[in-house]
This record gives structure tokens, C-alpha cells and sequence, in this order.
């Protein structure tokens, strides 16, 4: 079997043990894989993840049982989404210059990379198991709630105000990177086609924060004079990974497909009322942004208090009510991609009426 000096970029039916064997090798594992079997995991819109179960020819400590590879997605429609929006350079990006100081914790990655002229792009990653991903449709516990707002604290206090971000072009929100294509137009016509497609599904209240929402969506992501970090933008329970009764550890963070420099709080609003319900949210929100507050000051945040969290938590909600219509109309349609993104547009709904955003 012939050494490959360097993996390269295929797709999952190009793979071979001797490119798993570089991409062993690239990751620092001193192995040679005989043999492979591979099969799709996962539920991801944009991207399609296999697991790679090994058996090697040489093995040696430290080498995997299994890998996980990410790929553009195979349903035309969504690959193309995802190359539009810039999502797989992002995400490649991100794993090769921002997740060794993003304090968040992420899968490790033993190779990555991107073609830009083509978006081609794979992400050869760490297996999580026996870690199990979570489900946006079940939600979380309360105990995985306070450690997913600890790990948004940590991904958070990390860059905190750090404008080197700023001439990064594949962050979105910097000033190095390209206008968004999500234009006030752009996501006005999406909302229409949204309640087209699904209105008998939608309650009075989901359409009235919508129609109030979709012609200020420019508005209510503006930072102003708000402290602006480093952000995931789609910090939900599909892109975690929570550990199970075999073990594996508490919270992984997947999914960087949307990083930005934004406001911190709207990934603690988006998480909270899509992943709780909206009774358990009400009952603890209060000892959750204490807690998130708290692991930003113990991490050196400095001049940031309740009273400015509060005011951005409430409106947060708007990026998980956006981002569940706008996606629902960009992507491959699947049942459960439906039944999800009503949930969120349901969680999204209750969290700005509940704090008084809605006009």
C-alpha cells in the first residue's frame, strides 16, 4: 500500500484506507488502516457526516476506533446553500485558526480543509461516542442547560472585544467580510413563503412575530455599543454532542458553519428557548444568566453587567425565529427538518413575547 503524503479533498465514496491512514498521519496517530467500513450519522441541513469504523494494518497507542468526517451536503439544494453562505470555508476556517483559542469545547481535528473557487471541503474529526448528539425536538435537561450557557460563556470570554477578529473575511459581522446576502427583501420574501408553505401549522402569535420581525431583522442584529465576541449563531442541540450513561464528555460544541463576531447573549436567547420549554425557561432564566455572567467575569470579562445581558437576552430570540424560517426555505425539505423548525419558530416566538420585544 502506497503512502499518500498529504490527505486530500475527496468525497466519502473516494475515500480509502490509504487517504484515513494520511489523514491518521496529518493528525499526528503513527497507524496504517487496513480496512474501514463507512455509514451516515447525523441529521445536519447543510452538511452530511459519516462515521468511519477502523481496523488497521499496524495500530499503536492513541490509535481511534473510529473517525467522523464532515462533507458538503449531497442534496443539491442544500450544498448550494451552504456555498452561497459562505458555511463550509467558514467552518474549515475556524477549525484551522480559531478553535485551538475558542476555549469552547470542540471535537478534535486531525485534518481540514477547502477549496475555495469550489466550497469542496472535508473535516476529519474526532468519534465523540459514546457521547450522543442532542436532539433539537427532544431539548436538554436542566443540568445540560447550565453546561451548554458555561460553554457559551467560555466560546464567548475568549475574544471578547477582540477586533483582530475584524480582518478575518470568513467571520461574518466583520469588516472584512462580504455584505449579507440576507438582505431586508431577501428574508421579507422568505417570511412570505414560509407562511405560504406551512400556514395552517402556524398559531396567531407566530405570524404576528414574524410579520413584526421580518421587516426589522437588519435592525435587531445590529451590536451598536454592545461588546461584540466571537459567536456560533446556531447554538442548538443538533450541533451538540452530550455525554450518555456510557460515558463521554459533559458538552462538544459542533457545527461552526455560522461563526461571527456578534453578541454574545443571542446565542445564550437562542439556545434557551429553543432547547427548554418555555415553562422550565421561565422558572430558571434568572439562575442561567447569573451562571453565564458569573463564568464570563471568573474568564477576566471585565465592565459587562445583568442589566446589558438582560437587554440583549430579550431580543436574542430573533436570530432562532429567522434562522428556523429562513432555513426551512433555502435547504432540502425533510419531515423532521419541518417539525424542527416549527419547534424553533414556536420556542423563538414565546421568548420575544414573553419579553415584551414584539411592538
Amino acid at each position: 500500500m502506497s503512502p499518500l503524503a498529504r490527505p486530500d479533498i475527496r468525497a466519502p465514496g473516494a475515500i480509502d484506507a490509504v487517504w484515513l491512514t494520511a489523514v491518521l498521519q496529518a493528525g499526528g496517530v503513527d497507524a496504517v488502516v487496513a480496512d474501514f467500513t463507512a455509514r451516515p450519522i447525523g441529521t445536519g441541513q447543510i452538511g452530511d457526516s459519516f462515521r468511519f469504523n477502523l481496523t488497521y494494518e499496524r495500530g499503536g497507542d492513541g490509535s481511534p476506533a473510529s473517525l467522523v468526517g464532515k462533507f458538503p451536503a449531497a442534496g443539491e439544494e442544500s450544498r448550494q446553500t451552504g456555498v452561497a453562505l459562505g458555511n463550509y470555508v467558514r467552518e474549515v476556517r475556524f477549525y484551522q485558526h480559531l478553535a485551538p483559542t475558542a476555549l469552547v469545547s470542540t471535537p478534535r481535528c486531525l485534518f481540514t480543509d477547502v477549496d475555495e473557487a469550489t466550497s469542496d471541503f472535508v473535516l476529519m474529526m474526532e468519534d465523540l461516542a459514546p457521547a450522543k448528539p442532542g436532539d433539537q425536538l427532544a431539548g436538554v435537561t436542566l443540568d445540560q442547560a447550565r453546561r451548554v450557557v458555561a460553554q457559551a460563556a467560555r466560546l464567548h470570554a475568549s475574544h471578547w472585544g477582540d477586533d483582530g477578529l475584524e480582518d478575518l473575511p470568513w467571520v461574518s459581522g466583520t469588516r472584512a467580510s462580504p455584505p449579507s446576502s440576507a438582505t431586508t427583501e431577501m428574508i421579507a420574501e422568505l417570511w412570505r413563503g414560509f407562511k405560504d408553505r406551512y400556514g395552517p401549522r402556524l398559531k396567531p402569535d407566530w405570524v404576528r412575530a414574524g410579520d413584526w420581525l421580518s421587516t426589522r431583522f437588519a435592525e435587531l442584529g445590529e451590536a451598536g455599543d454592545h461588546p461584540r465576541c466571537l459567536t456560533h449563531c446556531d447554538f442548538r442541540p443538533d450541533n451538540m454532542m452530550f455525554a450518555s450513561a456510557r460515558g463521554g464528555r459533559p458538552v462538544t460544541v459542533l457545527d461552526w458553519q455560522s461563526v461571527a463576531y456578534g453578541v454574545g447573549a443571542t446565542d445564550v436567547a437562542y439556545f434557551l428557548a429553543g432547547a427548554l420549554t418555555p415553562e422550565v425557561r421561565r422558572a430558571h432564566e434568572a439562575e442561567l444568566l447569573t451562571l453565564y455572567l458569573d463564568t464570563l467575569t471568573g474568564l477576566g470579562v471585565r465592565g459587562y453587567g445583568m442589566d446589558a445581558l438582560k437587554r440583549r437576552y430579550a431580543r436574542g430570540g430573533y436570530l432562532l425565529f429567522s434562522t428556523a424560517f429562513f432555513a426551512a426555505m433555502i435547504v432540502t425539505q425533510t419531515g423532521r427538518g419541518d417539525r424542527m423548525f416549527l419547534q424553533m419558530i414556536e420556542g423563538a416566538s414565546n421568548h420575544l413575547w414573553d419579553h415584551g420585544v414584539i411592538g
